[in-house]
């Protein structure tokens, strides 16, 4: 056989102009990773005190939705009858109030009003019976004021028609009197719940309730008011000092504007996954920090796999679950200081340990750097849970005891559950919103080993429920393409004879089927 050197020269004429991927096809670089969403934590329930822990399984049990529907919820109901009636005290001059902002991310179809009606309704009760208990207090200062009102009226007609050497001591007695009435009031009638409230209306209800108030719905709505529904511009100045405890003035129609210290606005709220992605654009929703104050959750949705005879919420959990939280909610009602929880020595020990974790992990680099401004609120927060939880841990005489180390480590672990849901929530926020479809995309052609489809016969092999319309498949295969598991063949010359164009065929990176 002739070597190619003793070949005639003739033979190896145009090769050298030939480009090697016209025989072999282009060649591919190395993909960029495109990887699934960790699992996240199940919200630990044995943290909660027995009582309230039994709820919480009780009512995801009878309503078979996730434990965290009903968990973050029973802490926000917490809050909501100790929120600006108790801080935490956790060292030095640092001191936590107890009010929480919660938002749990679950679809339509989760039965989130089943859920928010048996965590709710006993608070709805405990209202209930302070209005009664107002009344009396109520109807006196009604009549109080009445009856000063006549008596100013009346010295004012007597000083108009005194004799000129009696007008000015008579006039300067009708004014007193005036002056007496004007600043008489009404207690409000109670309220502890307040839904789809303006910031204004917050605001005015923080001022007639003593300071604080709680937001707790089904839906997202609020997360609309604070975007600027009403206004047509964001609004959220209300909850940012509703949170951090910041002194409020409050301008309410008729009177002198009303200053309130340390207000404690309490949010619960279960919304759609996608009003998370949406509230990164909010207008100064991050750079204020609004974000960073609530704790997020997104369990798993169960719709597809319940329980269709599950066990029923138990009476006597619902009833103990009633007293105990209507006790708390009553015994702490009338507290204008709040009662300042204190910490042993060895839950300041567990803390400490806390913030050290967290201190360490928020340097560039570090594990919390995406979610800094949340992170840098996660050591409050947890002192924040410790109280909720050594509240309902002694709902009957809590403020005259310390907060204990277990019950520390308990709201570390919640602490922990939080930062897990964040940082997915916050990666949700920023990363681009096919990473999930086109994830599944990829799976399902390294199962299938396809090296070269075309996007119709991808459709067809793929479940309707995540892709219903072929159209949904564009966003996915753009960024496979981008990030170079898949590239698009150029599409063949059009005949002229009109019809349909040919579906387009793509080529898969050779990875795709050697990892199957």
């Amino acid at each position: 056989m002739s070597t190619p050197e003793e070949m005639s020269p003739d033979l190896w004429e145009g090769f050298d102009q030939l480009d090697p991927e016209q025989i072999t096809g282009p060649a591919w670089d190395e993909p960029v990773p495109i990887t699934a969403r960790p699992a996240l934590p199940t919200f630990p329930v044995g943290t909660l005190p027995a009582w309230l822990g039994d709820m919480v399984r009780g009512v995801a049990e009878e309503t078979q939705t996730p434990v965290d529907l009903a968990g973050c919820l029973a802490l926000a109901v917490i809050a909501t009858a100790a929120g600006g009636r108790a801080k935490v005290c956790v060292r030095g001059h640092w001191r936590e109030p107890v009010n929480l902002y919660t938002a749990i991310a679950l679809d339509p179809g989760n039965r989130k009003s089943a859920v928010f009606d048996l965590m709710v309704r006993p608070l709805l009760d405990v209202e209930k019976t302070l209005i009664e208990l107002s009344g009396p207090v109520r109807a006196e200062a009604e009549t109080t004021i009445r009856l000063a009102k006549s008596a100013a009226d009346k010295a004012a007609q007597k000083a108009a028609t005194a004799e000129p050497v009696a007008r000015d001591a008579l006039t300067a007695e009708a004014v007193a009197l005036a002056q007496t009435v004007e600043e008489m009031t009404v207690p409000a009638v109670p309220q502890l719940i307040a839904d789809d409230a303006t910031p204004e209306t917050i605001g005015t209800l923080l001022a007639q309730q003593d300071g604080r108030i709680s937001c707790l719905s089904a839906e997202g709505e609020l997360f609309d008011i604070i975007a600027g529904r009403y206004s047509g511009r964001p609004n959220m100045g209300m909850f940012l000092k509703g949170h951090a405890g910041d002194m409020v003035r409050v301008n309410r129609q008729g009177r002198e504007s009303e200053h309130i210290d340390s207000p404690a606005v309490t949010i619960g709220l279960a919304i759609q996954p996608e009003v998370l992605d949406s509230l990164a654009r909010i207008d100064g929703a991050d750079g204020r920090g609004l974000l960073a104050r609530f704790l997020y959750s997104k369990p798993l949705s169960l719709v597809g796999s319940r329980n269709l005879s599950p066990a029923l919420l138990s009476e006597d959990t619902a009833d103990l679950y009633a007293r105990n939280l209507g006790g708390l909610t009553l015994a702490l009602a009338d507290w204008t200081d709040p009662a300042i929880l204190t910490l042993t020595p060895e839950a300041d020990a567990v803390i400490l340990a806390f913030q050290k974790v967290t201190e360490s992990r928020l340097g560039k680099g570090g594990s919390f750097a995406p979610i800094v401004k949340w992170a840098s609120k996660r050591d409050g927060a947890v002192a924040r849970i410790a109280g909720l939880l050594h509240l309902a841990t002694h709902p009957e005489d809590g403020w005259h005891r310390p907060i204990e180390a277990a019950t520390m480590a308990a709201a570390t672990e919640l602490g922990d559950y939080f930062t897990a849901h964040a940082l997915d929530v916050f990666d949700a926020m920023t990363a681009a919103p096919a990473r999930d479809t086109a994830y599944a995309v990829l799976a399902h052609l390294r199962s299938s080993r396809m090296d070269g489809f075309s996007k119709r016969e991808l459709f067809r092999t793929l479940p309707r429920a995540d892709f219903p319309a072929i159209g949904d498949l564009d966003p996915a295969l753009a960024l496979l393409e981008e990030h170079g598991w898949i590239r698009q063949q150029p599409q063949p010359p059009r005949t002229g004879r009109g019809g349909r164009p040919p579906s387009p065929r793509y080529d898969t990176h050779p990875r795709v089927t050697r990892s199957a």
